[in-house]
């Protein structure tokens, strides 16, 4: 038997069960996973907040993992190759991470990088796909100057070290009497600047003359959106993961992990994003880790914002 945490219904994260679950032999294609740490993120309380199309009640909680492969079914091949008993790997795009073990598809399996620590590895894939579409998608290349909104989050933070590694400059926006925020940035490789009154002033000296060629949205303030407007001269360079509405008013862009185009893109995206995290380039911070039985407190951490960092739940 495993735990393992399932929403029942649409609702708050306050009717979440911690269930005793029979773990199924992993089949064809499938291999079982027991469970070293699960990532925490927003979208796991915001995907069962409200009834979906598609989406079928109880719903297993939790995107990502790191853990150890305990049983491989035939035929099973991870993500970065051959999968054997004793592994240790990541998961992403699984359903029910939030568990003691887990069976799940082979593809969605991949080695976990040995330089992060269970707790970092299953905060690394989400956050690191979602950064590396914007940057796709807002093509930046070497030597461009981009503006970052809510450069010290966990989509942030790995922005900052994929544009790093691509010699693109960031501006990144911070609280303004955030001082860790501030360090965290540059610690990253960015130049912090506060928001509020006079953003696009600030913005526009940090660039120091430089064109600023492209915006990243993880804010979803109308401030952000309003200075990005105000500052890109090519609308389709400037990407929230946030805010729909503007996109749509505005004409800019709006990813999100269940579009069709986002899921294709954030599936190829695993395998370049561990390899960053291999190679020592892409790093998780990780503020707190909390008990498999306190998910709904850690989840709630989370939610309130500004937690410093990755959380992780240790069962």
């Amino acid at each position: 038997m495993a735990k393992r945490w399932t929403a029942p219904a649409p609702g708050p994260i306050e009717q979440w069960i911690l269930d005793d679950v029979e773990v199924p032999a992993p089949g064809p294609g499938e291999v079982t996973v027991r469970v070293r740490a699960a990532g925490i993120n927003p979208a796991d309380a915001k995907h069962v907040a409200q009834a979906r199309p598609g989406a079928q009640f109880p719903v297993p909680i939790g995107y990502e993992l790191s853990g150890e492969v305990t049983a491989v079914g035939p035929d099973a091949v991870g993500g970065s190759g051959e999968l054997s008993v004793g592994d240790e790997v990541v998961a992403f795009r699984v359903q029910g991470a939030y568990a003691t073990e887990i069976t799940v598809p082979a593809r969605d399996v991949f080695a976990k990088p040995a330089s992060l620590s269970h707790a970092q590895a299953a905060n690394l894939l989400l956050a690191g796909t979602t950064a590396a579409e914007m940057i796709q998608v807002t093509r930046v290349a070497d030597g461009d100057t981009v503006l970052l909104h809510a450069a010290s989050g966990a989509v942030g933070v790995s922005l900052l070290q994929q544009a790093r590694a691509l010699g693109v400059r960031v501006i990144g926006t911070v609280g303004p009497d955030a001082d860790d925020s501030a360090d965290r940035v540059r610690q990253y490789g960015g130049i912090p600047v506060a928001y509020g009154e006079g953003l696009r002033e600030r913005v526009e000296a940090a660039a120091e003359g430089a064109p600023i060629v492209a915006a990243w949205d993880a804010a979803g303030t109308d401030e952000a959106i309003d200075v990005s407007l105000a500052l890109v001269a090519e609308r389709d360079r400037i990407v929230t993961i946030v805010r729909p509405d503007r996109a749509e008013s505005d004409g800019i862009l709006w990813i999100a992990g269940a579009r069709p185009e986002s899921a294709r893109f954030r599936d190829i995206a695993r395998a370049r994003v561990l390899e960053l995290a291999a190679s020592g380039e892409l790093d998780v911070p990780v503020a707190r880790t909390y008990p498999l039985a306190d998910a709904v407190e850690a989840v709630r951490f989370v939610m309130q914002g500004h937690p410093g960092g990755k959380v992780a739940l240790l069962p």
